[in-house]
């Protein structure tokens, strides 16, 4: 993956430059120090991603954004937090604030790498159902990315900053949020049933008002989430009938 590093900061430029190097599959492409050098090169050299100062000299961050030739992930590296809103309604990937730590910055590494996005399209409800046997997610597990197919997930558990992906073939621990997961994972399929716990509508073998039971494993129902859980089970074995 190509990055490009903009900042008109010489050490927010190495610090990043240095944190690229650390990632397997990314690539410094190019630092430039201003966005306009930045548009000049982008015009002739595509990039996968772009981590972004804001405050520039002669233009923003958020004006260049709006002037790419083609649309470009774009990842945020601030010092101003007045910005957010504005940035996440550009569709960035992420809003990383100076001074930025490696754990940081891998974490919206993640949200670049973390999945195969045509499978969850909003509006591709029926397409992915229709072709759920093939369906699958890429999770980066130590320094590979390992891809899941969705019909072989048992379970998601929530390990804190990590997840643990249970599959009828092993187990693998990545680092994400579950929250990011339970955005993902299309909701037809997969529902929340505790706040450390995702499951898989179509594995649940048995379930009582208190827990449910996944091949041999037996998940506890969350209390805040009980209501939902119940109507959704009931909803899904109508479905399924």
């Amino acid at each position: 993956m190509n990055c490009l590093v903009i900042d008109d900061e010489p050490l927010a430029t190495e610090l990043i430059s240095s944190y690229i190097e650390r990632v397997d599959g990314l690539h410094l492409a190019k630092c430039c120090s201003n966005a306009v050098e930045a548009l000049t090169y982008l015009h002739s050299t595509p990039a996968d991603l772009l981590f972004l100062d804001i405050q520039m000299p002669k233009i923003t961050g958020i004006d260049l954004i709006k002037s790419l030739p083609v649309k470009t992930r774009v990842i945020f590296t601030t010092a101003y937090r007045d910005y957010a809103i504005e940035a996440f309604d550009l569709d960035v990937v992420d809003y990383l604030l100076k001074p930025i730590t490696f754990e940081r910055f891998f974490k919206a590494i993640s949200k670049v790498y973390g999945f195969k996005e045509p499978v969850f399209q909003p509006g591709a409800e029926y397409k992915l159902l229709h072709d759920f046997n093939e369906s699958y997610i890429y999770l980066r597990a130590e320094r590979e990315m390992v891809k899941v197919f969705l019909k072989d997930i048992l379970y998601v558990e929530s390990l804190r900053d990590y997840v643990r992906v249970k599959t009828t073939s092993g187990q693998i621990i990545s680092y994400n949020k579950i929250s990011y997961l339970e955005q993902k994972l299309p909701e037809t399929k997969f529902k929340r049933v505790h706040r450390s716990f995702i499951v898989p509508l179509d594995q649940i073998v048995t379930f009582t008002p208190q827990s449910i039971k996944v091949s041999d494993f037996t998940i506890p129902i969350g209390r805040n989430y009980k209501n939902e859980t119940l109507k959704a089970l009931t909803r899904h074995d109508i479905m399924q009938s």
